[in-house]
């Protein structure tokens, strides 16, 4: 039952490590992959929250940190 708030939800990550909650009941979308959370959306979105602290894209993450590192 879509709207349910016994609706299942799964948390995705895609190459980016950027993360995002989808429908446990529909097929995990191309480009992201389950990160093994399932729950109610309120629980999938407080596991997003601890554990996706830099919101920048892992590319513009790993571009970045030879420069942090030579200061």
């Amino acid at each position: 039952m879509s709207g349910d708030v016994r609706e299942r939800w799964k948390v995705v990550v895609n190459d980016e490590e950027q993360y995002s909650i989808w429908s446990a009941q529909r097929e995990t979308p191309a480009g992201w992959r389950e990160d093994g959370v399932h729950g109610t959306k309120d629980e999938c979105l407080a596991h997003i929250e601890r554990v996706w602290t830099d919101m920048r894209p892992r590319s513009l993450r790993e571009r970045t940190a030879p420069e942090a590192e030579a200061r």
